[in-house]
């Protein structure tokens, strides 16, 4: 199958540690496509190791897009990345290459594929920390109350535990005044194949702990040691990434490497968890293929041929829609 033969994008996506680099760099080569990434954390420069980033081997294979490009001192969200990915889009499309976008922030592929449009309100620090003292002193509970009395769907849409989301969506509603829902689809309409990565639990849980391990033996505190000797705090949002934490904690003496590492393995199983959820239950049509499977390419591709001629193979019951997870 050649790349003028395959759907206008193609997303892998999935929880942590399923491989969804490898595959979409198969893929890529074999179809003439390039990378797109779609993960908030494997943005920042310096940060290679700790957030997982493709390995040299993975990004010297074929092009890559928005990875390892921003300083870690930088924000960086959804309004920002979707300018980027969708000028990266544009110019793989350009010479008829195929976009092939990977990575584990759901929001930022549904923003995609989705067309989503997506309020321009840069952060306000004092508001946030006025909203982070409320969320404090009355809970995480009242918060998200509040946002509900203002904004239900918006609301319903992001968990009261997740106070960085609430603050965000009021946030943009206050100086926007506009809804933040609003930010959310322009076309119901999901464009491409979309190939989910999934495993039972037990073996990705044994996935993501060697690879935390492979971290640290990698150098994930001497990672850190550089970015602090570079003038990065321990306090940037970037550095809130699942495993820096810990590092900073480790390097500080006030846990143990070996509690570190166990931190984050216990950390990112809840992550993987978390990713699991929010993909089966986005309604983008993924289509999900056990990880494991040693076809894992070629069913991948078919899934892309059957998404260009608009079929799909109902025949393979190692292939089933996100719809039929629900």
């Amino acid at each position: 199958m050649t790349s003028s033969a395959a759907p206008p994008l193609v997303a892998v996506v999935g929880p942590t540690a399923t491989g969804k680099s490898d595959l979409a760099v198969a893929l890529a080569r074999t179809l003439g496509g390039e990378v797109v990434g779609a993960d908030s954390r494997q943005v920042y420069h310096g940060m290679a190791i700790g957030t997982a980033q493709p390995g040299p081997a993975l990004l010297a294979a074929v092009p890559h897009h928005l990875i390892g490009f921003l300083d870690p001192a930088t924000p960086f969200g959804l309004a920002q990345y979707l300018d980027l990915a969708r000028a990266a889009i544009a110019g793989i499309r350009a010479p008829g290459r195929l976009p092939i976008v990977t990575g584990g922030t759901g929001q930022y592929v549904a923003a995609l594929v989705q067309s989503w449009s997506v309020p321009r309100v840069p952060p306000d620090p004092a508001l946030r920390a006025t909203l982070s003292a409320e969320a404090e002193r009355a809970g995480p509970q009242a918060l998200h109350k509040r946002l509900a009395a203002i904004d239900q769907t918006a609301a319903a849409t992001i968990h009261p535990h997740n106070v960085r989301r609430v603050i965000r969506a009021l946030e943009v509603i206050l100086h926007s005044g506009r809804l933040f829902s609003a930010q959310r689809l322009r076309s119901q309409t999901t464009q491409g194949a979309l190939i989910g990565l999934e495993l039972p639990r037990e073996t990705l849980y044994e996935r993501i702990d060697r690879r935390v391990e492979a971290m640290y033996d990698a150098g994930l505190l001497a990672e850190v040691r550089r970015l602090a000797a570079a003038g990065y705090r321990r306090d940037l949002p970037s550095m809130g990434s699942i495993g820096y934490p810990e590092a900073w904690a480790a390097l500080a003496g006030e846990i143990t490497p070996a509690e570190a590492i166990r931190r984050t393995q216990l950390a990112t199983h809840r992550l993987a968890r978390q990713q699991l959820t929010w993909f089966r239950r986005a309604a983008l049509g993924i289509n999900w293929l056990r990880a494991d499977r040693p076809d894992l390419v070629q069913a991948a591709l078919g899934l892309i041929e059957a998404a260009a001629g608009g079929t799909q193979d109902e025949g393979d019951d190692a292939v089933h829609q996100d719809a039929r997870h629900r």
